[in-house]
């Protein structure tokens, strides 16, 4: 499973022109399954997602977890999973076919709001607007088959 989170000031997302999914101060956690990913995987990426480091402390250094009231914006993403190793036209081969890879991103969205946390999303499988204004700017690439 693959993610790449962004630390925002304010994020949301659109389909067909309305507001699916809007936060304030949080993360963009936009995610890719990938084929064979499982459940292990979901815990890796969610313990990463609340447990990394990214918030300035008193000083001003990245010191500090997700603060409270924070949200998260999650985002199914398989482009993610895209190879770009061979020729211009990536191959999404690696990607998990929708079947297996929705279960998998609604269990990291429900771990996400099982730990207390605001949790708004895209809709799966849709076209979307993504809109963000990265904060620092922080972003991060998580992969759970790296660690």
């Amino acid at each position: 499973m693959r993610a790449l989170l962004q630390r925002v000031s304010r994020a949301q997302v659109r389909v067909e022109g309305a507001v699916a999914g809007a936060i304030s101060a949080g993360y963009v956690a936009l995610l890719g399954v990938a084929r064979g990913d499982t459940q292990a995987d979901v815990d890796y990426i969610v313990r990463k997602i609340t447990a990394l480091r990214l918030w300035p402390d008193a000083q001003g250094r990245m010191n500090l977890p997700l603060p409270p009231g924070a949200g998260i914006l999650a985002i199914s993403q398989f482009t993610l999973c895209g190879d770009t190793r061979r020729g211009l036209r990536p191959s999404f081969d690696l990607a998990a076919p929708p079947e297996e890879a929705r279960p998998l991103y609604e269990a990291v969205v429900e771990a996400l709001r099982s730990r207390g946390l605001t949790v708004a999303c895209g809709v799966f499988q849709a076209h979307m607007e993504v809109e963000l204004v990265n904060d620092g700017p922080v972003t991060l690439w998580l992969d759970s088959r790296g660690k």
